[in-house]
């Protein structure tokens, strides 16, 4: 059967309104004037892996509902824009939305809009069962349809990822999630203990790799039972938000899985791609491309490799 899809990218499309604010937390006030604007624009998680995947060469295609609304209508264009393949589920609860609080470190607050689905939320299975058989890979968001695609995902043979991002290690949520992926991304952000919570993926779950983000501590990389510190990579610009940064790490880590690099590898070019992530306003979308994934990549190894003497 032709493959013609690399991934495919489930859930995650949507719209974030951006405001950066003075400091985080932000202190009560009646109100703040922001100078720099208040701006919606289209990307949320699913939209910023397949616009890496997209930016780093591999055949892409994004599936996600959309409402009949100026939002969906954002999202739209921004696929259309970087050449993303898109396939719109109709939803008439209308796009997903959040608003993220930036402040001057980088760092982000996000207000998720939950009234834009219903529990009965499903992907149309034909439609599903058709990209999948398509696809050599599948990148899951852990939104709530996706639960349910996992089992028709499996049935096609693809191999599977998912980010949980900030999962404390006990939310059930998460589970299905994180027990069904191949290779699993999270922050570590909430975990008291990642290696524990990482471990278990491993053991409950299918996952050959799990991968724990730590922002400028670097990741935590298991594989083969061994778990590893991957370094940060210096930002090769100020740092002005760290929104998406996640998103790039796992779009640049599976670009090097599919193109057969060891999982240390794929974990430097996921560190390259976060900390270029870190230096692109929210307001804007500027994924890595390959050329200058590799070239930053060589040269951190080549720093990083010891002198001759």
């Amino acid at each position: 059967m032709s493959r013609d899809i690399d991934v495919l990218v489930l859930g995650g499309a949507g719209v974030d309104t951006i405001v950066y604010v003075p400091e985080l937390p932000l202190p009560y006030a009646d109100s703040y004037m922001i100078d720099s604007g208040i701006r919606p624009r289209a990307g949320q998680t699913g939209d910023f892996v397949a616009a890496g995947l997209s930016s780093l060469g591999l055949r892409t295609h994004h599936v996600d509902f959309l409402g009949d609304d100026p939002e969906g209508d954002l999202v739209r264009a921004l696929h259309r824009e970087h050449g993303i393949a898109l396939t719109a589920i109709p939803q008439p609860a209308g796009t997903k939305r959040a608003v993220n609080l930036v402040g001057p470190d980088g760092r982000r607050l996000s207000l998720y809009d939950t009234s834009r689905a219903h529990a009965d939320d499903r992907f149309p299975e034909d439609t599903l069962r058709t990209l999948a058989a398509a696809g050599r890979h599948a990148h899951v968001s852990i939104t709530h349809p996706c639960t349910h695609a996992l089992p028709v995902l499996r049935e096609a043979g693809v191999t599977l990822s998912t980010d949980l991002h900030n999962w404390d290690g006990e939310n059930p949520y998460h589970e299905p999630f994180a027990y069904a992926a191949d290779v699993v991304f999270l922050s570590a952000a909430a975990l008291t203990d990642p290696e524990r919570t990482m471990r278990r993926i491993a053991e409950r779950g299918r996952a050959e790799v799990v991968v724990a983000t730590a922002g400028a501590d670097g990741a935590y990389l298991l594989t083969d039972g061994v778990i590893t510190h991957v370094p940060a990579v210096a930002p090769p610009a100020p740092v002005v938000d760290s929104n998406g940064a996640g998103d790039a790490f796992a779009a640049a880590f599976l670009f090097g899985r599919l193109t057969g690099e060891p999982p240390h590898r794929c974990a430097l070019y996921g560190a390259v791609a976060g900390a270029h992530a870190c230096t692109v306003p929210s307001t804007e979308t500027d994924a890595i491309g390959r050329d200058e994934l590799l070239e930053r990549a060589a040269s951190f190894e080549a720093l990083k490799s010891p002198k001759a003497s």
